[in-house]
C-alpha cells in the first residue's frame, strides 16, 4: 500500500500513481411487512399484569443504558490535564523569526473583507521528563510558512481581533511528532476551545504500515490544511487540500523550457509502486520502446540521502531528483509541474491541491486506476497543441502555488478568506488564468470592481478607408452619446490623406485621427496611447443605424460586464456534419455565439492581448486574408475569459443603405466562405473551440412595455 515521492524530471510526462483502491461496504436495511385488514391493524392481545411490569422494566433498563451511551459519546472530553507539563516559554523577540500575529472577528472581518489571523508565540513545548513533543523541533519549512503569513495582510498581532488562529506547533510532519503528547500540546493553546477557529499545517500524514491520509494528532474543529487527502478523509468546504513542499525546488534551478515535444513521452519515476502497477506499466514498456522510460532507485549508488534522491534506468545514473514517500500526496507532482511536465493523475481517492480553486483538468489528465492499460492511448489521443498549453498551465501552476512555503501558506488562506466573504471573492479566472500581459498602464478587465464607475465613459474607435461621407455621419451620431469621452479616427489609407481639420464635424469631446503605416484590419485592435479609458467602442464607418439610445445603453451594459464583448451585430458558428468542419452562421438563429467587432464595446486591455499575445499567426493571417479580425477578436476574449459575448438590443440589420458593392468588404462574394475557414483556421491554432453558445440578448427593462415613452431611460431603440 505504498507509493513514493519521486521526480518528474525535465523529460516527457510525469506519472504520479497511487496504491489502493479503497472498498466501500453498504449496510442494507431491510423491514419486514405489516399486513393491514381493512379496518386496520390488529389489536395486541391484553398482557397478563406480571407480565406487562417485566416488559415496562425491561424497556426501561434498555433505554437508561442507551441514554447512557449516548451521553458518554457525545459528552465534551477534555484532554488530560496540562498540570504534568512544563513549557519553557521565550520572548516572541528572542526566537529566531519574529511572529505575532492575529485573527479578525466576525465584525471587523465583515468590514475589511479580510480574513485577520493570529499566530500563537513560539513555546518549547516538553513532557514532565523535559522531552520534546517533536524530534525536530520547528523546521524550516514551516518558519518561512509562519513569516510568510505574518509579512502578509492577513497578519494582526492583536490577539482579540483575530477570527482565526495558527498554532506555532510544527505538524508538517507526522513522523516527528509524539501524537499524544502533540494532543496535549495543543489543548494547552489560551484560545484552543476544542480547536475552533484554528488553523494546522500537515504534509506527511499517517505512518507506516498505513499511512492514513489525514493528521492522525486528535484535532477537534480545528480545520486542516493537509497535503494527500482522500475523498473518505477531506471534510470538503472545511479542511483545505494543499501540495506536499518538495525542498528540492530550492535546490534545483531547472532550465526553463518552452513547451513542445520532449524526448521522452511517458516518465514514471516512482519506487514502491503497487506490484500489480509496476507489471502494467512493463507491460506498456515493451509495446511502446522509448515512448515510455520507467526509472527506479539506483542499487549502485551509497545509501546517504543525495543518492536516495535520484533514480537509474539500466544502472545508468540519470539526473533526476525526486523525494522519497509512500503517501497518497507525494512532492513528486511539484517536482513534474517545476519541469513543465504534464502529471498523469491515476489515484481514484486523491483531492488534488487547492482542487476547491483550481482547474486541475487544464494542466494534468487524471485517468481511473482501471484505465491504466489503455493509458498510452488516452495520451496519444490528447492533440499536441492542447499538450503545449497544458504544459503552460502546469508550470504557471507552480510558480503561482507550488513554488514556496510562501505561496502554499498565502493560497490556503485566500481560499478560507474566499469563503467566508464569497461575493467578494477570487474569480476563476483570477485563479487559473496566467497573467498573459502585465502592462502597468492598462488593467486587466478580469480585475474591475463590480460595477467600473460610469464617469470616464468610453473611447470610440473608428476605422476607416474612404468613406468620409459616412465617416462624419458616423461620428456625429456617436457624439450624441452621453458617456463618450473621445473620439478616436483610425485612418487606414497609405495613399490618400484625411480631410482637413476645418471640414471634420464638430464635436463636444476630443477627436483624434491617427495615420497608420500599413493598410491592415488589425489596426483597429492597436493599444493606442490616445486610449486612456477602460471602455472601447469599436465601430466602423458605416453603421450610422444605431441610436445613441442604443449606444448608451451598450455601454451600461458593459459597465456590468467589462470582461465580456458587448456589441449589437449577434453571429453563429456551426458544425457541419456532411463537411465535417465547423460553419460561419450570419442568419437570424436563437443562438448567438460572437458579436461583431462592428460594432461593440470591450476593454482596452483585449488590445494588448490582440496585439502582443494572439496565439499563432492568426494576426498576419488576419491581415493577409483582410477578413475576420472581429472573430479573431471573439476567438481571444472567449478563450481567456470562457464567457460568452453578449449581445444588446434586437436590431440586426447593419447594412450601410447608400454602400455600393465595391464600398464593404463584407459584401464580397468570397466573404462569407472565408468566414468559415477563419473559423476553422482559430479553431486549429487555438486548439479547443473557444466560443460559447447562449440564447439571450440584453434589452432596456421597460423596452416592450406598454409605458409612457418620456418615462423611458432608453426610449428610442430600434425594432431590426
Amino acid at each position: 500500500r505504498e507509493t513514493s515521492n519521486t521526480a518528474g524530471g525535465g523529460t516527457g510526462h510525469a506519472l504520479p500513481v497511487r496504491t489502493p483502491r479503497f472498498s466501500s461496504c453498504f449496510g442494507v436495511v431491510m423491514g419486514t411487512s405489516v399486513k393491514y385488514s381493512s379496518r386496520g391493524p390488529a389489536l395486541i392481545p391484553r398482557m397478563k399484569s406480571k407480565h406487562r411490569i417485566y416488559y415496562i422494566t425491561l424497556f426501561s433498563v434498555v433505554l437508561l443504558g442507551l441514554i447512557a451511551t449516548g451521553m458518554f459519546q457525545f459528552w465534551p472530553h477534555s484532554i488530560e490535564s496540562s498540570a504534568e507539563w512544563t513549557v519553557d516559554r521565550r520572548s516572541v523577540h528572542d526566537a529566531p523569526l519574529t511572529l505575532a500575529v492575529a485573527c479578525t472577528p466576525a465584525l471587523i472581518c465583515a468590514l475589511n473583507l479580510l480574513l485577520q489571523v493570529y499566530i500563537y508565540p513560539l513555546q518549547r513545548f516538553v513532557d514532565d521528563v523535559g522531552v520534546p513533543i517533536s524530534s525536530t523541533g520547528l523546521s524550516r519549512e514551516y518558519n518561512d510558512l509562519l513569516s510568510a503569513i505574518s509579512d502578509s495582510d492577513f497578519y494582526t498581532d492583536d490577539v482579540t481581533r483575530a477570527c482565526l488562529f495558527v498554532p506555532s506547533i510544527d505538524v508538517l510532519n507526522q513522523n516527528s511528532l509524539r501524537i499524544r503528547e502533540t494532543a496535549q500540546a495543543l489543548a494547552t493553546l489560551p484560545r484552543w476551545d476544542k480547536g475552533m477557529n484554528h488553523l494546522l499545517f500537515n504534509m506527511l500524514p499517517g505512518g507506516p504500515p498505513d499511512y492514513n491520509t489525514a493528521l492522525d494528532v486528535p484535532r477537534d474543529r480545528a480545520l486542516l490544511a493537509g497535503g494527500g487527502f482522500s475523498t473518505w478523509t477531506y471534510r470538503q468546504g472545511y479542511d483545505v487540500s494543499i501540495p506536499v513542499y518538495s525542498p528540492l525546488s530550492d535546490e534545483v534551478d531547472l532550465p526553463e523550457r518552452q513547451p513542445g515535444p520532449r524526448r521522452y513521452f511517458i516518465l514514471s519515476s516512482q519506487t514502491a509502486i503497487h506490484r500489480e502497477y509496476r507489471v502494467e506499466l512493463e507491460r506498456l514498456k515493451e509495446e511502446n520502446g522509448e515512448a515510455l522510460l520507467l526509472l527506479d532507485k539506483c542499487s549502485n549508488l551509497s545509501q546517504d540521502m543525495a543518492s536516495a534522491r535520484k533514480r537509474c534506468y539500466k544502472a545508468i545514473n540519470m539526473s533526476l531528483l525526486t523525494v522519497l514517500g509512500a503517501r497518497l500526496g507525494q512532492a513528486t507532482l511539484s517536482d513534474v509541474l517545476q519541469a513543465g511536465c504534464v502529471p498523469v493523475i491515476m489515484a481514484d481517492s486523491y483531492i488534488l491541491p487547492f482542487s476547491e480553486v483550481l482547474d486541475w483538468k487544464r494542466a494534468s489528465v487524471v485517468i481511473p486506476e482501471e484505465k491504466l492499460p489503455e493509458m498510452y492511448m488516452i495520451l496519444k489521443s490528447i492533440p499536441p497543441r492542447q499538450v503545449e498549453e497544458m504544459q503552460r498551465q502546469a508550470r504557471w501552476f507552480w510558480e503561482a502555488y507550488f513554488r514556496s512555503m510562501r505561496a502554499i501558506g498565502l493560497t490556503t488562506l485566500q481560499i478560507i478568506n474566499d469563503r467566508i466573504y464569497p461575493y467578494a471573492a477570487c474569480t476563476y479566472e483570477h485563479w487559473n488564468n496566467p497573467p498573459v500581459v502585465k502592462w502597468s498602464s492598462v488593467n486587466s478587465p478580469l480585475f474591475l470592481p463590480l460595477i467600473p464607475p460610469r464617469s470616464p465613459g468610453f473611447t470610440a474607435v473608428v476605422l476607416t478607408y474612404d468613406r468620409v461621407e459616412s465617416l462624419f455621419r458616423v461620428i456625429t451620431e456617436i457624439a450624441k452619446v452621453p458617456s463618450l469621452a473621445k473620439l478616436l479616427v483610425v485612418w487606414n489609407n497609405q495613399n490618400k490623406s484625411p480631410p482637413e481639420e476645418s471640414l471634420w464635424p464638430k464635436i463636444a469631446v476630443p477627436l483624434k485621427v491617427v495615420r497608420t503605416k500599413e493598410n491592415k484590419l488589425s489596426n483597429r485592435f492597436f493599444p493606442f496611447d490616445e486610449i486612456e479609458t477602460e471602455a472601447v467602442l469599436a465601430i466602423d464607418d458605416d453603421i450610422i443605424m444605431l441610436t445613441s439610445d442604443e449606444l448608451q445603453f451598450g455601454y451600461e451594459v458593459w459597465r456590468e460586464f467589462p470582461d465580456r464583448l458587448v456589441g449589437y451585430p449577434g453571429r453563429l458558428h456551426l458544425w457541419d456534419h456532411e463537411m465535417g468542419k465547423w460553419k460561419y452562421e450570419s442568419e437570424w438563429t436563437n443562438e448567438v455565439s460572437m458579436v461583431l467587432t462592428g460594432a461593440a464595446f470591450y476593454h482596452k486591455y483585449f488590445n494588448y492581448l490582440y496585439t502582443y499575445k494572439m496565439p499563432g499567426d492568426i494576426k498576419n493571417w488576419v491581415d493577409a486574408h483582410m477578413n475576420c479580425e472581429d472573430i479573431a477578436m471573439n476567438f481571444l476574449v472567449a478563450n481567456i475569459t470562457g464567457k460568452a459575448p453578449i449581445k444588446v438590443t434586437p436590431r440586426k440589420k447593419f447594412k450601410c443603405p447608400e454602400c455600393t458593392a465595391i464600398d464593404g468588404l463584407s459584401l464580397d462574394q468570397t466573404h462569407m466562405v472565408e468566414r468559415s475557414e477563419c473559423i476553422n483556421k482559430f479553431a486549429s491554432v487555438f486548439g479547443t473551440m473557444p466560443l460559447k453558445v447562449v440564447e439571450h440578448r440584453a434589452d432596456p427593462v421597460l423596452y416592450k412595455d406598454d409605458f409612457p415613452e418620456k418615462l423611458k431611460s432608453f426610449p428610442n431603440i430600434g425594432s431590426l
